[in-house]
C-alpha cells in the first residue's frame, strides 16, 4: 500500500499535545494528528520548517501543498 505525502514548505509548530500538533500554515492554525505527519517534519514547539502531511488530511483541512511524494508502507 502506498501513501501520498503533501509538503508544506513553511509551517510553524505553535504547540503540541500527545496526539496532535497545532501548526500555523499560510496564516491559519490547524491541529494535525501526529499519525498524519511524516517523521522528518518540524516537531519542536516554536520551530518552523517543512511539514509533510498525508494527502487525506491536506484535503480535509483544505491545505495547499508545495509538492507531493508517494511512498510505500
Amino acid at each position: 500500500m502506498s501513501r501520498v505525502w503533501v509538503l508544506v514548505s513553511e509551517a510553524v509548530l505553535l504547540r503540541s499535545s500527545d496526539k496532535a500538533g497545532l501548526y500555523k500554515i499560510n496564516g491559519e492554525e490547524h491541529w494535525i494528528p501526529w499519525s498524519q505527519i511524516r517523521e522528518d517534519s518540524v516537531d519542536k514547539d516554536g520551530e518552523s520548517g517543512e511539514l509533510w502531511i498525508t494527502e487525506w488530511i491536506a484535503d480535509q483541512k483544505e491545505i495547499d501543498g508545495d509538492d507531493e511524494e508517494e511512498t510505500e508502507e
